[in-house]
């Protein structure tokens, strides 16, 4: 089939949830992919933040196959064995106490707002279920996870949206002090904000908030569902930081691109979830875990983290080197890079995608780097030629 064979049966029978762009991705290898055309294209996006260890990579590859021929799926009713000691190594590797699994990041998130609320009912405070969320601030599409979402566009035609959860400014401890009363359950963030267009947090910000929320009892959650498993240079973005949350969510990159979603939580807070408060048919299986232990095997190696730290300093560099006058910061870390813009993207973003780069937008003026966490030094190059001739053409 062609790309435009695709787009028309595509057009007849998918529902028109995407506004997709006109080409069929057929095949991967890496950092690269090809259309049902046969065109070629340099993957800066990654299936967004996901493909951590590029396309189609030997190793993940056979830690599927081989789980294919044991094991596809039993329920969670009985103790799966990759789970356990996929669990164990996030554990260890975040400080935290337990794992739940489940399928997406929204699923993962709305585990933890689940969490956090019968975290306080069972401390005999049930009035304690708000959640300070942030302006700009992206969670998920379910109907709780997309309330947290600070971005009115993306909850528009859904009300009446549940109730429970208030806006503050990101960056700004203040907003969030005016905010705190005896109902707030949690301050929910993400340590870089993704869709609302690559801000990381700023380093007294979060040790603030964590201290605040250690001073009046709330529990503090950080959405590492982009910026997590290794994106910014650690394996967990709040390792940068230097603290630690009560609760962290994880997806996209965890499997590699087998669908998988994690929640870890302090035992403390674990001790919210009793049997039959919160399950997954599908979340843990052993095909998702067992291509997750290979993910975190590898990503998580010291070795690995420092080139992802020395890669995204080198991608960095050569994005601040553009002398493009529309520029007017570029800002992220490791791997989870922007460049804003004084206008909108889509039209840069299609002229890369015609030269031969996928990129996609954050917000409407950010251009989104996420690349595959190995991606090498000449195909930063390859990609920054292609972004130069796409930024003489746009208009």
């Amino acid at each position: 089939m062609t790309n435009q064979s695709i787009l028309n049966k595509g057009q007849q029978y998918v529902m028109n949830t995407y506004s997709r762009f006109p080409i069929a991705l057929v095949r991967g290898s890496g950092s690269s992919v090809w259309d049902a055309d046969g065109n070629e294209y340099l993957d800066f996006l990654g299936g967004i933040a996901v493909c951590v260890l590029g396309h189609c990579d030997p190793g993940l590859q056979a830690a599927l196959n081989q789980q294919t021929a044991q094991l596809w799926h039993v329920s969670n009713l009985y103790w799966i064995q990759p789970q356990v000691e996929l669990a164990e190594k996030l554990v260890k590797l975040s400080g935290l106490g337990k794992a739940f699994f489940c399928n997406s990041g929204a699923e993962a998130n709305e585990a933890a707002l689940k969490l956090a609320r019968k975290y306080h009912y069972r401390q005999d405070q049930p009035q304690r279920n708000q959640f300070i969320v942030f302006n700009d601030s992206f969670h998920g599409r379910t109907l709780a996870t997309v309330t947290a979402t600070g971005q009115k566009k993306y909850q528009e035609g859904f009300a009446p949206l549940p109730a429970g959860f208030v806006y503050a400014d990101y960056n700004s401890l203040e907003s969030v002090r005016r905010l705190i009363n005896e109902e707030t359950a949690a301050i929910m963030l993400e340590p870089v904000q993704g869709e609302g267009g690559i801000h990381p947090a700023r380093s007294e910000f979060l040790t603030e908030i964590r201290q605040l929320c250690d001073r009046e009892g709330i529990l503090l959650i950080f959405d590492e569902v982009q910026s997590g498993i290794g994106r910014c240079g650690t394996f967990f973005a709040y390792q940068s930081y230097g603290i630690k949350p009560d609760i962290v969510t994880l997806a996209k990159g965890l499997g590699g691109g087998f669908p998988i979603g994690a929640m870890l939580a302090s035992d403390q807070a674990a001790d919210g979830f009793a049997p039959g408060d919160h399950a997954s048919t599908f979340g843990g299986t052993p095909l998702a875990t067992a291509v997750a232990n290979y993910v975190t095997e590898t990503v998580s190696s010291p070795h690995f983290l420092e080139e992802v730290q020395s890669r995204g300093a080198y991608l960095r560099q050569r994005l601040n080197s553009l002398t493009d006058t529309r520029i007017i910061e570029v800002r992220g870390m490791g791997l989870m890079l922007g460049i804003e813009f004084d206008r909108e993207v889509r039209d840069l973003v299609e002229i890369c995608m015609n030269l031969g780069l996928l990129l996609i937008g954050a917000g409407p003026q950010v251009l989104r780097f996420v690349p595959p966490l190995n991606i090498t030094t000449a195909e930063i190059d390859q990609a920054l030629a292609i972004l130069q001739a796409a930024l003489k053409e746009w208009q």
